[in-house]
């Protein structure tokens, strides 16, 4: 039998706080219960947020904290030629489109078509792609990408739902109201999801999918605010013919006001925790872990 794959995949776009480190000694702690892997990956596709000392300082964090991990560790700015195959693969299928509204103009359509009725909302908040970028024919598209206009790469979710058929996942944490073992995923809600930009030949969603299949992980224990991406993720396996791995979805930590923490809350960041004289142990307390 396989070794079970398990995986942290923090992104260094600022220091690490007690909601990485109880998610990171979760991973480390199941693998090792099961006698299975522990992998390191890094999400740092954000050029214009993620820093070379925010990945340094993971790194450091992470070993102070009692973790150890296989090398190399994977870092998603070295993959994007794997990420490029993937969303060419998407485009053959004629399953993406380019669109070319600003945040502006979207927000425009948005405002637009709340005059008459509220416009959907997407599981984090943000309205559904409102434009209609998805009609224009091929020889405009390509003669604005030919201009130098700025675009967004998007799924046609309407036709990759028709792709992929019904979809599930196996949750061996919890969902928001409590769901459990064989969940039905819903990438409608999403609506046309953005996979890549002009500068940046991949997103959040595309690359994890990728990801995972790539480094063989076969349990993705995650915070509970990451539980319904798991519906475009389950999407893009099935369109990508990627394994699906196991979910777990766990309890975020919150802050005196029910917030979920922040990087910029120094209060819980590790660095601060540390210098205040807290052991390793102390933070496995905070966080509700045992040795």
């Amino acid at each position: 039998m396989t070794a079970p794959v398990f995986r942290f995949a923090p992104s260094p776009n600022g220091y690490l706080h007690l909601g990485h480190a109880f998610s990171a000694l979760l991973n480390f702690d199941m693998a090792r219960e099961a006698g299975g892997r522990f992998l390191l990956r890094i999400e740092d596709i954000d050029t214009t947020r993620c820093r070379p000392e925010y990945e340094a300082a993971i790194y450091e964090d992470l070993a102070w904290l009692g973790l150890e991990w296989e090398e190399p560790v994977r870092r998603q700015s070295g993959h994007l030629d794997e990420y490029r195959a993937a969303l060419g693969k998407l485009e053959a299928m004629h399953l993406t489109f380019p669109s070319f509204e600003s945040r502006a103009e979207i927000a425009h359509l948005v405002a637009d078509r709340e005059s008459h009725a509220r416009w959907p909302r997407d599981p984090d908040g943000a309205p559904l792609y409102p434009g209609l970028a998805r009609a224009l024919p091929e020889a405009e598209r390509e003669a604005r990408i030919a201009s130098g206009a700025s675009y967004a790469i998007r799924l046609d979710m309407t036709r990759a739902i028709e792709w992929a058929g019904p979809l599930s996942w196996w949750e061996e944490g919890a969902g928001p109201l409590g769901e459990g073992g064989h969940v039905e995923a819903h990438p409608a809600a999403w609506g046309d999801v953005i996979l890549a930009r002009k500068e940046t030949p991949t997103s959040y969603h595309l690359s994890v999918a990728v990801d995972d299949a790539a480094q063989g992980v076969t349990h993705v224990v995650r915070g509970a605010d990451l539980y319904r991406s798991t519906d475009v993720h389950r999407l893009l396996q099935a369109l990508l013919d990627l394994p699906s791995p196991r979910y777990a979805h766990h309890k975020l930590l919150l802050d005196p006001d029910g917030r979920k923490l922040s990087k910029s809350t120094q209060a819980t960041g590790l660095r601060e925790l540390r210098a205040q004289g807290m052991t390793p142990k102390d933070i496995r307390r905070l966080v509700g872990l045992s040795e």
